[in-house]
Formats: structure tokens, C-alpha cells, sequence
């Protein structure tokens, strides 16, 4: 079993939204990830997969892979958690971020955060921002261990409930960008992903 930090790809999106859907009362659409993986030009989507070997297909099936000539697949994956990121002339802003109901616990969804504000100092922001539900008392205390301040209020931001959310930024001052790489290669040698994310071009679908 392997571990990959990588960008989200069209595959992906049947995964991502039955996540979503377990996670949040207002998933966003099949569609609306496309158009974020495809079209958009400011949007970095982020995944975790988990990849493990399929053993070798044994009696029946050899044979009917063998008489119908179908190459079998030799690896499976499970995407674990992800994340959304725009950036947009020097704002960085988390659009959506989710860790698998059933792999909760793990660091996965600070691993997605680390990854996005390294993704951001990459692509030279200025700042990350992203907002939160009042009530989600658990997310707020991971986005202040890695810096985020709370900025403001927004009323009635969730159209579900009409709940409101913190407005939370992490400026990327000199300081930010003279410590946290280090932060990020610590945490990421410690997990043993592999990152395909945070220095390379995005590639399409």
C-alpha cells in the first residue's frame, strides 16, 4: 500500500463526491468539480489516494482474462481526502477541504491543509484564506495550529442553515515563508506520501 499527495483528475470526481456528500449538507456537483479540474485557470484540487497491489486473478477468473484478453488491473485506489485551492491575483483561498468519513483521525485533513498553504507560497501569495463554520469548533483548532487568525464574521454564510462563518487568514510574511517549508517536509517524511502536489504545474483532467 502507497500513499500519493497529487491533483484531483476527472477520474477522481465519483469518489470526491460521495465524500463530499457524507461530509457536508451542501456538496457541490459532479459538474462543478469538472469545470474546477478542467476549465478553471486559478484552481489547484488536491487529493490523497491510497494504492494497494490486486492479487493475481486465480481459476475462473485467470481464465477469463485469458479467453477475452483483458489486461487486469494490477493496482486499486481509494482516495482518502481533498482540497480545493484558488488563487487569485496573490489571494489564496480554500474552497473546500474533506477527509474520507471512515479514514477521520489520521492527519489526513491537516496534511491537505499543509499542502494548500505550501501550494499557495509556491504559487507567491500573499495570504490564505478560507471560511468556517462557527459551530465547527475541531477544524478552527487545526487552522490555529497552523497560523490561521480569525479576521471577521460573515452572517448567514451557509445557504443551507443560514449559519455564519469565521473568516480566517494566514498571511504569508517573511516569517511564514522562512519556517513553514521546513513544517511541511517534516510533516509530510513523517506521513511517507509521496507528493506529486505542492511544486509541480497543474496538468489538465
Amino acid at each position: 500500500m502507497s500513499l500519493k499527495l497529487r491533483y484531483m483528475t476527472l477520474a477522481d470526481i465519483p469518489q470526491v463526491v460521495q465524500i463530499d456528500r457524507r461530509s457536508f449538507r451542501s456538496a457541490w456537483s459532479e459538474k462543478t468539480y469538472a469545470y474546477e479540474i478542467r476549465e478553471s485557470p486559478y484552481t489547484f484540487m488536491v487529493v490523497i489516494e491510497e494504492r494497494w497491489p490486486i492479487p493475481p486473478a486465480r481459476g475462473w477468473r485467470r481464465l477469463w482474462q485469458f479467453l477475452t484478453q483483458v489486461v487486469p488491473t494490477t493496482t486499486e485506489n481509494r482516495i482518502l481526502g481533498y482540497g480545493g485551492l484558488w488563487c487569485i491575483q496573490g489571494e489564496a483561498h480554500i474552497s473546500t477541504i474533506a477527509s474520507h468519513p471512515d479514514y477521520r483521525r489520521r492527519g489526513y485533513g491537516e496534511i491537505l491543509l499543509a499542502s494548500m498553504i505550501q501550494k499557495s507560497l509556491f504559487l507567491e501569495a500573499n495570504q490564505v484564506v478560507l471560511e468556517v463554520r462557527v459551530s465547527n469548533v475541531n477544524a478552527q483548532r487545526l487552522y490555529q495550529k497552523w497560523g490561521f487568525v480569525t479576521a471577521g464574521i460573515k452572517e448567514h454564510y451557509y445557504h443551507d442553515d443560514g449559519e455564519d462563518a469565521y473568516d480566517m487568514r494566514l498571511p504569508l510574511d517573511d516569517s511564514v515563508r522562512l519556517t513553514f517549508p521546513a513544517q511541511y517536509s517534516a510533516l509530510i517524511a513523517q506521513s511517507g506520501l509521496d507528493d506529486e502536489y505542492t511544486a509541480f504545474a497543474r496538468t489538465r483532467g
